[in-house]
């Protein structure tokens, strides 16, 4: 019996190690549900800048894609997650890094979506420290849901909106290229 228990241990251990990657210095989930749609790990790293780590970024769909295009492009429930892991982010960084990835992901043309982006910087005003985790969620007919520590911030209505936002990891300027390329699973 002692046997039998160990054994039935051992297996579930194994499978709770699986249910997650290591990315970095942490682990995301391979699966997440947001609002009762499942949606499961594309692929994830880390974004680097001048080679330090700042934060571990995960790209969420309800079916595998290496297509950068068209996940950016997709009216379909998706998500992205970032999971701090450097001390040097602060509220202000993020601030001025969402400014540059929204300026590189329409090609300067953000005077359309101005409104939604100051909304989307207002959730980052809030301090932020290593191990904070954003969760933003796309749900078609509602729009982008951001999460902070589980905790939801707000939502921002429109397509036009999130084919901005997921462009600031997936279009053609992205914030980081080999984060790009592992988000999508490459």
């Amino acid at each position: 019996m002692k046997k039998m228990l160990f054994l039935l241990a051992a297996v579930l251990s194994l499978n709770l190690g699986v249910a997650q990657t290591k990315v970095g210095d942490v682990s995301l989930p391979n699966s997440q549900s947001f609002q009762g749609t499942e949606l499961m790990l594309n692929g994830a790293g880390v974004r680097e800048k001048l080679w330090i780590d700042l934060y571990a970024g995960g790209l969420y769909l309800t079916e595998k894609s290496s297509d950068a295009n068209t996940i950016a492009s997709a009216d379909k429930p998706m998500a992205i997650k970032l999971h701090i892991i450097s001390k040097l982010i602060s509220s202000d960084k993020m601030i001025d890094a969402v400014n540059e990835g929204f300026e590189n992901a329409t090609n300067g043309k953000t005077a359309p979506l101005e409104t939604k982006i100051e909304k989307f910087r207002s959730f980052f005003m809030e301090e932020i420290h290593k191990n904070d985790v954003f969760d933003l969620v796309y749900l078609p007919g509602k729009g982008v849901v951001a999460y902070k520590n589980d905790k939801m911030l707000g939502t921002i209505e429109g397509l036009d909106f999130k084919k901005a936002l997921f462009g600031i990891w997936l279009s053609n300027r992205p914030a980081d290229d080999d984060l790009k390329e592992a988000m999508l699973g490459k």
